[in-house]
């Protein structure tokens, strides 16, 4: 196995990486709560956590990948205040709550199929999990870190030494109506809500019977739960947004070692926000942007994985429609260079390459450095084109790009001409075009190597480029995919 680096929140520094038990890593990722669609912000941080898993899976690594679903529990605050986002969305759509986190959830999965996110090896929701989050809080409350009030159990903080390990050494202020808002009662303003209970004023449709009254689970409570039922505690590696760093994964971790003493993961490895230019995209502000968005302007959602892509997942990326249309035409182009290629005979060695592009991406999932060497080794002369293909295809097996299905619209009947464009081609010029082609294919056939050249010329003109290969001739609109 090489060495991989990964940036840990928990120490605030790169560390190699080396799992628990060998060549297996236990992956949790926090999943959506499936009350409303996931935005393209969202889901930045399931194409790096994607990315992570392909790239243990290169490096030879057997991945158990779980990503929850928060089906219930998960407050409008992020806090203990406010309305469950589920039934929420249940009243918005005049639904059942298990209807909305039925559709929602399979509106997610579509979502990371056409982003080429593979499927966990386990998706956990958070309500078939009751029984295991109750026995999490009884052991909590045998250890001696609960209190009731009015409207709960809470988990008490001031109990913990080292309570809030991710922030580092700055100590986030934790004053009354900060950061959370304030609940009477509370002991800490970073008391938590283990177990909510329902109030007599309130109809839910999701509560269960508990040792503590009839209610329903805090939302910090399903991971630390679901985790140890899937993967053991400790795990490898614990993955979410920046945004989880603050509140969500802090309050896991103040579970965990209550309960049993021990840190629940390894590595604690967060992606950064994607911002609309000054601010960070939020379904709470309406300012959301869906894949199908995407797909209704014609983009490709893949070009949206390439933008990401080329921003390392702990950067922050800022979003603009002139930004992504420029990852589309780079995707289109990148795909054009490889299509184009030769394929080659027999096997070939790329051992070299494969070591370079595995260095890269084992130094924290340099993605934009890996992908500059990609295009550095296809535009290069030191390798075959049969090489470039074949490295296409490797690099691939991490990018996920598709690089290898490049959409070749055919031309005139009688040869194999392919048009590729990034825009559709006007229709008059597209019939001087075949006109063009059919001249060219008849006087190649007729061995009038002039005229044939002839043709090329007026084609060059028209505004295309054309290359023969073995496979056909690819002909690419100029002023395209550059």
């Amino acid at each position: 196995m090489k060495m991989i680096k990964l940036y840990n929140t928990l120490t605030r520094k790169k560390e190699v990486f080396k799992p628990i038990r060998d060549k297996i890593v236990g992956l949790y990722a926090c999943g959506p709560t499936v009350y409303w669609y996931a935005h393209i912000g969202n889901l930045r941080s399931y194409i790096f956590e994607d990315v992570l898993r392909r790239t243990l899976e290169y490096n030879g690594y057997s991945v158990n990948h779980i990503i929850n679903i928060t089906d219930v529990g998960h407050l409008t605050s992020d806090a203990d205040t406010g309305e469950d986002k589920m039934e929420k969305g249940a009243k918005r759509e005049k639904k059942s709550v298990w209807e909305i986190a039925e559709y929602y959830t399979d509106e997610f999965k579509e979502d990371i199929k056409k982003l080429n996110i593979k499927e966990p090896s386990s998706w956990t929701k958070a309500t078939d999990f009751i029984k295991e989050q109750i026995e999490l809080i009884e052991d909590l409350e045998k250890n001696g870190f609960t209190y009731l009030i009015s409207d709960g159990l809470y988990f008490d903080t001031g109990k913990l030494e080292n309570y809030g390990r991710l922030w580092g050494s700055k100590k986030v202020s934790l004053r009354a109506g900060a950061r959370v808002e304030v609940v009477r009662g509370k002991k800490n303003p970073s008391d938590f809500a283990l177990w909510k209970l329902t109030s007599e004023k309130e109809k839910r449709e999701m509560e269960w019977d508990s040792p503590w009254g009839r209610g329903f689970p805090g939302w910090h409570t399903e991971c630390v739960a679901m985790a140890k039922s899937k993967l053991g505690l400790p795990f490898d590696i614990h993955c979410g947004g920046i945004d989880h760093i603050q509140i969500h994964h802090t309050n896991e971790i103040a579970q965990s070692e209550a309960a049993y003493g021990i840190i629940p993961a390894s590595f604690w490895i967060h992606g950064e926000f994607l911002d609309l230019k000054s601010e960070k995209m939020s379904k709470s502000k309406g300012n959301v942007i869906r894949i199908k968005t995407l797909e209704e302007k014609g983009i490709d959602p893949l070009a949206y994985r390439y933008l990401c892509l080329n921003a390392h997942y702990r950067t922050k990326l800022t979003f603009s429609w002139g930004a992504l249309q420029a990852a589309q035409n780079g995707l289109n182009h990148l795909r054009l260079l490889i299509s184009t290629l030769d394929k080659g005979d027999g096997d070939v060695d790329l051992t070299k390459e494969k070591e370079e592009f595995l260095n890269i991406m084992n130094n924290d999932l340099d993605t934009p450095k890996a992908i500059a060497f990609l295009q550095k080794k296809l535009k290069g002369t030191e390798l075959t084109e049969g090489e470039k293909r074949a490295l296409a295809k490797e690099v691939d097996q991490i990018f996920a790009l598709d690089l290898d299905k490049l959409k070749r619209e055919p031309v005139t009947a009688g040869s194999k001409n392919y048009l590729v464009s990034s825009r559709k081609v006007n229709k008059e010029k597209k019939e001087v075009l075949e006109r063009l082609l059919k001249e060219r294919y008849k006087y190649k056939k007729e061995n009038d190597w002039q005229k044939a050249d002839q043709a090329r010329k007026e084609i060059e003109n028209l505004g295309f480029s054309i290359k023969d290969t073995k496979d056909g001739s690819i002909i690419t609109e100029i002023d395209g995919p550059r």
